[in-house]
């Protein structure tokens, strides 16, 4: 597989190649390694391409989560409190999470517990990788990634997905590259306020 299309959101990308040059090379390198073809291995039963062998994306993860993980990267937890509360909320979304817990029962509101996840972390660059259903991808960009740099625990974010041509060789649902960066764009320059970087694999 290759690199096919990157964007760079708050200069996610001039930050690595400035910071952490060798993590995007590692990137890199697990892509370039990757033969897609030997993961046509799911036969298709819908009925506009029936029979057709397509891109199996849990097969596709699996080979992924172990190429990352054998160069240190691993999955990351963030955990952290909420209340019905908005203005509590914000006060307390910048804290430690048992600091948080303690401000939300001091005021007398319940402190429900929650929490992030993240594919792979390290070096303080969060990466996901992204062949499930399209809504996970804004979850990703709007969500997970903010949610890792407002906590302090990563500089950037990197959401890897399939180019259109690689997503219409799978089952129908997973997102695109392309429709993710007119998501991006429709938000504005801005939105979300943690620097990123697109990535379209192919």
């Amino acid at each position: 597989m290759k690199i096919g299309a990157m964007y760079s959101h708050l200069n996610g990308y001039e930050w690595i190649q400035y910071h952490q040059k060798p993590m995007w090379l590692e990137i890199e390198n697990i892509i370039k390694k990757i033969n897609a073809e030997d993961f046509k291995l799911k036969v298709s039963k819908e009925k506009t391409m029936k029979g057709r062998m397509l891109y199996s994306p849990s097969d596709l993860n699996k080979r992924i989560k172990e190429d990352f993980e054998k160069l240190g990267w691993f999955e990351s937890r963030t955990n952290y409190w909420v209340t019905d509360d908005y203005n509590l909320i914000s006060k307390t979304m910048h804290l430690k999470a048992d600091e948080q817990k303690r401000i939300i029962e001091g005021e007398g509101k319940i402190a429900i517990k929650s929490y992030n996840q993240t594919d792979f972390v390290k070096n303080r660059i969060a990466v996901e990788v992204q062949f499930g259903k399209y809504s996970f991808i804004a979850y990703d960009l709007f969500v997970k990634h903010l949610a890792f740099y407002v906590g302090d625990t990563i500089d950037v974010g990197i959401e890897i997905l399939p180019m259109k041509k690689m997503q219409s060789e799978m089952s129908s649902g997973p997102g695109y590259y392309e429709g993710a960066l007119y998501d991006l764009a429709r938000q504005g320059r801005g939105v979300p306020s943690v620097p990123l970087v697109l990535v379209g694999i192919e």
